[in-house]
């Protein structure tokens, strides 16, 4: 099976992009693909076994899920890759002078297109980037 691989540039330290990306209440606050769509709860235990949930829910109430996995490798400042269901991710993180590359590849699922997939998943790492560079 092909994963699906994003990706985005953040203008931003490292330590601050790490830090963001693993802060419960910072992930209450970016991790979202759409402005309808919010992150009610997150529970982050950053460490080999620990686990991770985010409740994702629309904010006209009509439905909701939560993203929950476990993690497997964990690198600071460079790697988090973690099981969800059936399915593997793996996130890198690349100092690339001023920036960071944030880069995640993922098995896909079943249900849906890969390129709705992907999108998603794009959507939801731009809002990433944008809300760091939004906390400089």
């Amino acid at each position: 099976m092909t994963k699906i691989t994003v990706q985005s540039i953040v203008y931003a330290p490292i330590d601050q992009v790490w830090q963001i990306y693993n802060n419960p209440q910072d992930i209450e606050q970016w991790n979202t693909a759409s402005p309808d769509w919010h992150t009610v709860n997150s529970v982050n235990d950053l460490r080999v076994g620990g686990q991770f949930s985010n409740r994702m829910e629309a904010k006209d109430g009509s439905m909701g899920f939560d993203f929950a996995g476990t993690y497997t490798e964990v690198i600071p400042h460079e790697k988090i890759t973690y099981t969800f269901g059936d399915r593997l991710a793996e996130v890198i993180f690349k100092q690339e002078g001023s920036a960071v590359l944030v880069k995640i590849s993922f098995d896909p699922e079943t249900v849906y297109p890969i390129e709705q997939q992907q999108a998603g998943w794009q959507a939801i790492l731009d809002s990433f980037a944008r809300y760091v560079e939004s906390k400089l």
